[in-house]
């Protein structure tokens, strides 16, 4: 079979927020000095797509897999934390099915993303320890929905079906697309015929609500799935389509509504306040999960999103994180319009329910700013550290959807 050769590409703690280009054989910042193309809402998809390139890219495989072979932790703790997860064992059994509904009667969507954490555990089990049962399983598990799958459907909540297991879906086939035993094309017609008409409209209409209706989330899992279904279909439109909403969409999603207030603390560290803090810290940590995974495979095609805006993410995973350890963050009053109306509703204060949650989302942005960019994450860290490593996946966090939002096991594939 054939398979990208492992390379590392150099980047610059900010690279240009417009015209990131990857050429072959590494990356290239082109800067348009004048005229339109200058525009902050600009930008041009990779010339070429650089595979594995979502989550994952062929050094943290690689990385994975020599610090695992030598019983390095933390890298054999996270490993360890993946051979134990029932989802990851060869022998998982799909559970395809023509029709998801999420939302109203007759739910059924925990068939999905359980056997897309199956599928997602076993490729990561066959990239990291070459062993091909693993691998023949996940491409049995994503050639059954690809092929059966054909309607997802329900009330709103069919937006976030769409979103979530649009983008994982993805990244398991980014996994095993050059695995003789899967079938890439059908997952590409699939994921372009099913999902992304949902993703596509959601963003574009919002389900006829008013624009500031929806949660921060429902944006951002839409976007990380035409992200994906973009990157995984080398579909340039779609990626481009999902960048430009990150850094200048309509609604919730996009940088700027999804961390309105800025401040500094009194350590002076600069804090963001998330949109959804206001509502609870499980959404909200959700978020820093959805909107980390839309940097992380945006920087793996070369597009720097998490410094985007003076590093406006980090800002918010600062706060957020700082919040979820125990300390006090300063909170400005959040108003928004709700339903088809826009009629007004407000918080006043920080939600401290679900305060501590632990999601498996934080390896992402500590290793990513920490030892990416080096810098000093002070809160993330604490949070990652202290509360949340190493990181598990699907079925590690409990058995309703909300443990299976993120794909997870970052101390395997982001330790550095």
């Amino acid at each position: 079979m054939s398979r990208t050769s492992p390379h590392e590409h150099f980047r610059r703690t900010e690279l240009s927020r417009r015209g990131l280009l990857r050429t072959a054989g590494g990356l290239t910042a082109a800067l348009a000095l004048g005229g339109a193309t200058v525009a902050t809402t600009a930008h041009a998809a990779p010339t070429t797509f650089t595979h594995p390139g979502m989550l994952h890219n062929a050094g943290d495989i690689n990385r994975a897999k020599v610090r695992v072979a030598a019983g390095t932790d933390p890298w054999l703790s996270g490993w360890n934390k993946l051979t134990a997860n029932s989802h990851s064992q060869s022998t998982w059994t799909n559970r395809a099915t023509a029709t998801i509904i999420r939302g109203g009667d007759g739910q059924n969507y925990s068939l999905l993303y359980g056997d897309i954490a199956a599928a997602y555990q076993n490729a990561l089990r066959w990239q990291v320890g070459g062993t091909e049962a693993n691998a023949v399983c996940a491409a049995n598990i994503l050639n059954a929905w690809s092929t059966t799958l054909t309607t997802v459907t329900g009330n709103a909540d069919r937006f976030l079906a769409a979103g979530l297991y649009g983008w994982q879906f993805a990244n398991a086939c980014e996994l095993m697309r050059d695995y003789d035993g899967f079938d890439l094309a059908a997952a590409q017609e699939m994921l372009a015929n099913v999902f992304y008409p949902l993703n596509n409209s959601f963003l574009t209409n919002h389900n006829d609500a008013c624009i500031t209706n929806y949660w921060a989330n429902w944006d951002l899992c839409n976007m990380a799935s035409v992200l994906a279904i973009g990157i995984l279909n080398e579909d340039s439109a779609k990626y481009d389509q999902a960048v430009t909403y990150f850094k200048s969409g309509a609604g919730n999603g996009s940088i700027e509504h999804a961390v309105p207030y800025l401040y500094t603390d009194s350590d002076g560290y600069a804090l963001g306040q998330w949109q959804e803090s206001g509502r609870d810290q499980g959404h909200t940590v959700m978020g820093m999960g959805q909107m980390g995974a839309v940097c992380e495979m945006a920087w793996n095609q070369g597009d720097d999103l998490y410094s985007y805006d003076d590093k406006r993410f980090m800002k918010a995973a600062q706060y957020v994180a700082k919040y979820n350890i125990g300390d006090d963050v300063p909170f400005t009053t959040y108003t928004w319009g709700t339903g088809q109306s826009c009629a007004q509703s407000s918080q006043t204060v920080v939600s401290a329910s679900s305060r501590g949650q632990v999601r498996p989302v934080w390896a992402m942005l500590h290793f990513h700013y920490n030892r990416r960019l080096y810098l000093d994450d002070k809160y993330i860290s604490a949070m990652y550290y202290d509360l949340v490593a190493p990181e598990g996946g699907g079925g590690d966090y409990g058995s309703d959807s909300g443990g299976y939002d993120q794909l997870g096991f970052g101390t395997l594939m982001y330790a550095k």
